[in-house]
C-alpha cells in the first residue's frame, strides 16, 4: 500500500479504473464509489465500525467485489489547518492497511464536507433518523467528489 498524492493518483491510473472514497469516524465508515468514467461520486451503505481487523477485511471485500483502484480518504484537518487527534486515527489506519492491501490511499482534506452532506441532506427533505445512517456516506461521497473534479482538472490541464 501506498500513499500518493493526487497528482501522483492522476499519473498512475488507469481508464476505466474506479476509485472509493472513505469518510472515517468513530462507530462508522462511510463508502462512496466513482463511476468508471471518474465524473461521480455515489454513496454506498455505512459500515458499522468492530475493530480494526474485521473493518479492514469489510472495505477490502467491497474493494474486491467493486474492483477499486484506490482510496480516497478524508483527512479531518481543524478548520485552521491543524492536525488533532482524528488525524492522527485517521493515518494510523492507513498505516494499518498498509499491512493488507497494495490498493494506495490518498489523503483528502475533508473540512466541510459533513456540513455539505447534511445540507444536501435537509434540501432532499431526508428525516432526521435516516440522515443520521446516511450522513458518514453522503460525506464520503462529498470527499470523493472533490478528488474526482481535481483528477478532471489535472486530465485537462495535462491535455494542454
Amino acid at each position: 500500500m501506498t500513499v500518493l498524492t493526487i497528482e501522483e493518483l492522476a499519473a498512475t491510473l488507469q481508464p476505466g479504473q474506479a476509485i472509493a472514497g472513505l469518510d472515517l469516524g468513530t462507530k462508522t465508515i462511510g463508502i462512496s464509489m466513482s463511476d468508471l468514467g471518474r465524473r461521480f461520486a455515489s454513496p454506498r451503505p455505512v459500515i458499522k465500525r468492530i475493530k480494526f481487523t474485521k473493518d479492514a477485511e469489510i472495505v477490502l471485500a467491497f474493494a474486491e467485489k467493486e474492483k477499486v483502484a484506490a482510496f480516497v480518504i478524508g483527512l479531518p484537518v481543524n478548520m485552521d489547518g491543524s492536525s488533532g487527534p482524528r488525524v492522527q486515527a485517521t493515518r494510523a489506519f492507513v498505516r494499518s492497511m498498509s499491512d493488507k492491501t497494495a490498493l494506495p490511499f490518498v489523503f483528502w482534506d475533508e473540512r466541510l464536507s459533513t456540513v455539505a452532506a447534511e445540507r444536501a441532506l435537509l434540501e432532499m427533505d431526508v428525516s432526521r433518523a435516516k440522515r443520521a445512517e446516511r450522513i458518514d456516506s453522503a460525506a464520503a461521497s462529498f470527499i470523493l467528489q472533490g478528488a474526482l473534479d481535481r483528477l478532471s482538472s489535472l486530465a485537462r490541464i495535462s491535455e494542454d
